[in-house]
């Protein structure tokens, strides 16, 4: 593990069993293939975009890397240690230290917060639960974090549904601050927000970074907003992850036909600008039945009989820029 990297996944695999419906008896039918043999690490400090469509295993890698779903098979380290292993090791005090290292801020602001508690009630909860903090400094430490995203300190007393979508992601963000943690994953922070208000959330996750040093592993669909805060990428289609770089770099040179058609499907706001897309076919086939050798090669413009016979690796085509693709688009 290189010194510089805070997180390391390695083969990371999960399959979601399938059954079929039954009155008393339920048969397993196969797999859903969620995520399937992935590798990449996350730098410290370091901001990783993880992009792709719906259902391509996103989401899933977020949660094995937190430990909230049992992975099929694979490693997944944090600061050179297994987390699988310290999980499975640990007693609860050692479970709840090793969690304050690594938050989750959630894709929906209107559903991950109780509406039934105040903005205080919810940010102070991690103190009841971890008991990091002495009681006696809960108050300033809330005032503390709502300052930190951009909030005032009256709206400690207020409830969720007083607050807009840009000020609930603000308070969702401070909770998961309150823990002081290294690591925090964004899934989709900004997707149920106004365009106006992303831009604003998207500056203070930076502006955060730059003053706590944290280290994110943004999920998004929009890629807008991946290229703004990321310093490198992974795209992923059907649990594989098909090309990674540094965010420039894969923005302005893609090599896999996937990403060049994510990145063209992208509208431009010119009217007059006619540009030359790529056009794939058909629908994202079924995980559970994932077709054989590249599993994009049936929408693929460029596939050839041998992307159907034998899966690419994910290989160092240029500097940092690693494609799995036997057909890249190199001019």
């Amino acid at each position: 593990m290189a010194q510089a990297d805070l997180i390391q996944v390695k083969n990371l695999v999960k399959y979601f069993p399938v059954f079929t419906r039954g009155i008393l008896l339920k048969k397993q039918v196969g797999f859903v293939h969620a995520v399937d043999d992935i590798t990449f690490s996350i730098r410290r400090k370091e901001t990783f975009g993880l992009v792709g469509e719906s259902g391509c295993g996103k989401t899933t890698t977020a949660r094995l890397i937190l430990n909230l779903i049992e992975l099929t098979k694979g490693e997944i380290f944090f600061n050179g240690e297994n987390v699988i292993e310290m999980f499975d090791s640990s007693n609860r005090e050692g479970k709840l230290k090793f969690r304050r290292k690594m938050q989750l801020v959630f894709q929906n602001p209107y559903g991950s917060l109780d509406p039934r508690m105040t903005v205080y009630d919810i940010i102070s909860e991690p103190f009841i639960i971890h008991k990091h903090i002495p009681k006696k400094e809960w108050k300033e430490r809330v005032y503390m974090l709502l300052e930190q995203v951009g909030l005032e300190e009256y709206h400690a007393e207020r409830y969720p549904h007083e607050f807009s979508g840009g000020q609930r992601q603000r308070i969702c963000i401070a909770r998961a601050l309150a823990v002081e943690p290294e690591f925090i994953i964004a899934d989709e922070p900004v997707s149920s927000l106004d365009v106006s208000i992303r831009a604003q959330i998207l500056n203070l996750l930076g502006d955060l970074q730059k003053t706590i040093g944290l280290t994110y592993l943004y999920i998004s669909h929009d890629l807008s907003s991946v290229r703004q805060i990321s310093h490198r990428v992974a795209v992923m289609y059907l649990g594989k992850i098909v090309e990674l770089a540094n965010t420039d770099e894969l923005f302005d040179y893609p090599l896999h036909p996937y990403t060049k058609a994510l990145i063209e499907a992208v509208p431009i706001p010119d009217p007059k600008t006619k540009a030359m897309k790529i056009i794939l076919r058909g629908e994202v086939p079924s995980p559970i039945n994932p077709p054989s050798g590249c599993r994009f090669h049936p929408r693929c413009p460029r596939a050839q009989e041998k992307c159907a016979e034998k899966e690419p690796v994910l290989e160092e085509l240029k500097k940092d820029h690693f494609v799995a693709c036997y057909f890249p688009l190199i001019d």
